[in-house]
């Protein structure tokens, strides 16, 4: 597993904390990112998402709820919720990542700790998030 799947999976927990309990986001970094070596890669990049979903959530959600029909982002699963926040706050502010890479971790994540439909439902939320924000080819 790569340092970013990590961090990935850590943020997910953190920002799922955060929803079901209200913790804040500094409560929610300490409990996920005792698990990584201070400095690390993984570390680096789990707390970038915590705060970098937390700093631009109103803008991510719009962005969501823009690309899902019939849906806004207070009615989905709490943690379809979270995966798309984090991988839309990378479509939006890391542009290093590929898109297609950002939409695969997205569904690999959906596949480990989403239901059944998740991974299908992310899949194409993200693809058409993908295409508003110029992402795909044309």
């Amino acid at each position: 597993m790569t340092e970013r799947r990590k961090a990935r999976e850590a943020a997910l927990q953190g920002l799922y904390q955060m929803d079901l309990s209200g913790a804040g986001p500094g409560e929610a970094a300490l409990t996920v990112l005792r698990r990584f070596s201070r400095g690390s890669a993984a570390h680096e990049y789990c707390r970038l998402l915590l705060e970098g979903v937390t700093e631009h959530m109103g803008e991510i959600d719009g962005v969501i709820e823009e690309s899902s029909e019939h849906w806004t982002v207070e009615r989905m699963a709490v943690v379809d919720r979270n995966i798309l926040r984090m991988a839309v706050f990378e479509l939006l502010y890391r542009r290093e990542t590929p898109y297609r890479v950002v939409i695969d971790e997205a569904v690999e994540l959906a596949k480990s700790f989403g239901a059944d439909e998740s991974a299908a439902f992310i899949n194409g939320i993200l693809d058409r998030a993908a295409q508003t924000l110029g992402l795909k080819e044309q």
